[in-house]
């Protein structure tokens, strides 16, 4: 097997592992030796061992030797585990495998480093921009503090998300909700508004055949207009964040806590995405699923605040000019102020229509290392 081929292994197990390790990376290795596979596993939770540590551990006394395959570079640094370019050293690999440096200060090039100046032949690079990709997330937050939002949308052929009459179960099939529950998996927190609080009283969790984690739920509420009967307030499956403006009414803050809710008011009478995200990412969250209704989808449009927009799109045609557009708001008034997209999937999820963008401006929306 080339190292391609390895590396590709050790994105996989990695992949697998994408929503359980946050607010750390998700990283795989695999060591090899004489062409045999002897170790390969991923990093499983923040806190535990680390990939690279797993997969020496499985590899055993035939590490010594060995090539060692890291889809991110190995730390250098003693956090809540020991370094793991001190591990390979100790464990007289002879080559190390990497496919993307570590943008953490605390690491930054100095696990590599690490490895060379023990004589550790070093080769980068492979399967990077996959690497990337994968770790988009972490990435993002790293360089800006500030967690990674992606846009769901979920509509008819002709961008329609409820008939006129507000009808709106079910627009799109049952595999594409089922691959909409596995973006929230994969998600720190989850993000509505109190319109889709009052008129829905979704509960925002992961319901997977499998299982799943269910991430931070978040709620836009202004004047917070959210019961403290709602249905995510009762079924204690995640935290329940409600952000609202500086002037909410302080009854209505205590009764919405003493139901377990976390208010969080804006330093403003109305609520600004950015200091949203600002807020989010001084608590830890560093990625957000921005599932819910057109008015608040029409926000993060016009304040140009997301990394990503995953389309679900059903071979339906609703039709009229009352029914619900996919993103409301005030929309641009020149075409040079859109926002233009480039389209890097699309796929076919049971009878839906799957496609993943991306904003073309990277000086705006930078998320991946250069």
């Amino acid at each position: 097997m080339t190292d391609e081929e390895y590396m590709e292994l050790a994105l996989q197990v990695a992949q697998a592992t994408k929503g359980q390790t946050s607010p750390n990376p998700v990283v795989g290795a695999a060591v090899v030796k004489n062409g045999r596979l002897l170790g390969v596993a991923a990093h499983l939770k923040a806190g535990e061992a680390h990939a690279e540590v797993n997969a020496l551990t499985m590899a055993g006394e035939e590490a010594k030797g060995a090539t060692i395959y890291v889809t991110l570079e190995p730390c250098s640094h003693y956090g809540k585990t020991p370094p793991c370019a001190d591990l390979i050293i100790e464990k007289q690999i002879k080559r190390a495998v990497v496919a993307t440096k570590d943008p953490n200060p605390e690491v930054a090039g100095n696990g590599i480093k690490k490895l060379e100046e023990a004589g550790i032949e070093v080769t980068f690079g492979v399967l990077k921009d996959e690497a990337d990709w994968l770790n988009r997330h972490f990435f993002h937050y790293i360089n800006t503090g500030l967690p990674y939002v992606t846009l769901k949308t979920a509509s008819s052929l002709d961008g329609k998300t409820a008939t006129t009459l507000k009808e709106s179960q079910w627009i799109t099939g049952p595999d594409a909700r089922e691959d909409g529950h596995r973006l929230r998996h994969q998600n720190d927190a989850i993000l509505v508004g109190s319109g889709t609080v009052l008129s829905d009283d979704p509960s925002l969790t992961v319901r997977l055949p499998n299982g799943g984690l269910s991430p931070c739920r978040v709620i836009l509420d202004t004047h917070l207009k959210t019961s403290p009967e709602a249905k995510m307030l009762e079924d204690h499956q995640a935290p329940v964040w409600i952000i609202c403006g500086k002037d909410a009414d302080q009854e209505k803050r205590e009764a919405l806590r003493y139901k377990g809710a976390v208010i969080l008011p804006t330093s403003r009478t109305h609520i600004d995405i950015h200091e949203v995200l600002s807020i989010l990412g001084e608590k830890g969250i560093t990625s957000l699923y921005v599932e819910g209704g057109s008015s608040v989808h029409g926000s993060f449009l016009e304040e140009k605040a997301f990394q990503e927009i995953v389309c679900y799109v059903a071979p339906k045609l609703i039709g009229g000019v009352n029914a619900p557009p996919v993103i409301g708001g005030e929309g641009f008034a020149h075409m040079e102020d859109t926002v233009d997209l480039e389209i890097v999937s699309t796929e076919h999820v049971g009878k839906d229509l799957k496609i993943t963008a991306l904003p073309r401006k990277k000086e705006r929306y930078t998320c991946l290392q250069e």
